[in-house]
């Protein structure tokens, strides 16, 4: 028998960054700059951000529970600083920096204080919860 005869094929997801799938096409057609795959229940997702951002008022639009974000992000900044800000409570802000990795547990808001690029690693159900309340502030603000 020949080596890996028997051997069932395993496909293993892989992609570069600027090949992750756009954000409108997994149904998010308002996340300019950004760009996920969907790998067994995560997502791999590629943020950037051209200038500064603070996602408050996303949150609340999107009647995220709270206002802040319901996802657990794993973050690598490749450029730019995002500040994590935990809403009613003592914690203080996290600053994470490029070439700097993190954890952020769900129950934050976020805030790009420039320029950024994020590769991210995300539950997929906690982030298309976030998702999906970004399109509806995105809905609601081109209403007004």
């Amino acid at each position: 028998m020949e080596p890996g005869a028997h051997r069932q094929a395993r496909v293993v997801p892989h992609s570069t960054l600027e090949e992750l799938p756009s954000a409108a096409s997994r149904g998010w057609p308002s996340a300019d700059g950004f760009r996920a795959a969907h790998w067994g229940d995560m997502e791999v997702c590629l943020t950037s951000v051209p200038g500064p951002l603070d996602c408050s008022e996303l949150y609340k639009l999107g009647r995220c529970p709270g206002g802040v974000c319901p996802c657990p992000h794993f973050f690598y900044v490749f450029e730019g600083r995002v500040r994590c800000v935990w809403p009613d409570s003592d914690i203080p802000d996290e600053v994470v920096s490029a070439g700097e990795v993190c954890y952020f547990p769900a129950g934050h808001v976020l805030v790009y204080e420039e320029a950024s690029r994020v590769l991210e690693f995300n539950p997929a159900a906690a982030l298309r919860d976030c998702m999906d309340a970004m399109e509806r502030a995105s809905r609601m603000a081109a209403r007004s």
